[in-house]
């Protein structure tokens, strides 16, 4: 995936199991080298690749989604909710990074939930893997679907992701091929790339309030000039 990932032009790879089938790195000892399970820093050195920890929250209990979120958001560098029955509960919750395919299964998508993505900064995800790995009516249900993400989004200034959700490097698609595709959404090729770029600055912004110095927004610990 990483090396696919590389060639293709990306920078990085969000690594967002299922918080019930959770990626966990191996620890990494020089007789033990990792031996093929998963080992961020061996894909990073090797292909020079960013490995971006992250999880999706996948759950239809809100209260259980609270105590998972409260756990992962000091934890991982990116958060998301998997869409379906809670699409209205991450929107609401600013912690949430990006609320994920929020229209597959039961996920709706309204005015209603983009005006809340848009104020409290939950990034919605145009998982753009159905129209590429669907045929017939549900590749165009799925290009239909997307198009009037699109219309809200866009109306709300909502902010959004671009992904093609790949399970293994045989489903990944170049940044290239994804301009095409939202092309036929309705995006143009720039949107998609600021929607692929998206996941680069949401990465930069929470690996620095994960930080030792970070306080809150605009306040962190530094030296400081002693006052008389």
């Amino acid at each position: 995936m990483a090396l696919t990932a590389a060639e293709s032009g990306y920078a990085g790879v969000v690594v967002r199991n299922h918080g019930d089938a959770d990626a966990t790195p191996v620890e990494e000892t020089p007789e033990d080298p990792g031996g093929g399970a998963y080992a961020p820093d061996r894909v990073i050195d090797a292909y020079d690749i960013d490995v971006v920890p992250a999880v999706e929250i996948r759950t239809d209990d809100r209260g259980q989604a609270g105590t998972l979120l409260s756990r992962y958001r000091d934890e991982r560098v990116i958060v998301c909710v998997h869409g379906g029955s809670l699409n209205r509960w991450a929107v609401e919750d600013p912690r949430v990074d990006v609320l994920a395919h929020p229209t597959r299964g039961e996920g709706d998508l309204n005015h209603v939930l983009v005006k809340a993505a848009a104020r409290n900064g939950v990034r919605l995800e145009f998982d753009l893997s159905r129209v590429l790995r669907r045929t017939g009516g549900k590749r165009v249900q799925a290009v239909r679907g997307l198009r009037k993400q699109r219309e809200i989004v866009a109306h709300y200034d909502a902010p959004f992701v671009v992904s093609v959700d790949p399970a293994s490097y045989l489903e990944l698609r170049s940044p290239r091929d994804l301009r095409a595709v939202g092309e036929v959404v309705g995006f143009d090729p720039e949107q998609v790339a600021a929607g692929l770029r998206e996941w680069g600055r949401l990465t930069a912004r929470n690996r620095e309030r994960l930080g030792e110095d970070f306080i809150a927004p605009g306040v962190h610990r530094g030296r400081y000039e002693e006052v008389d």
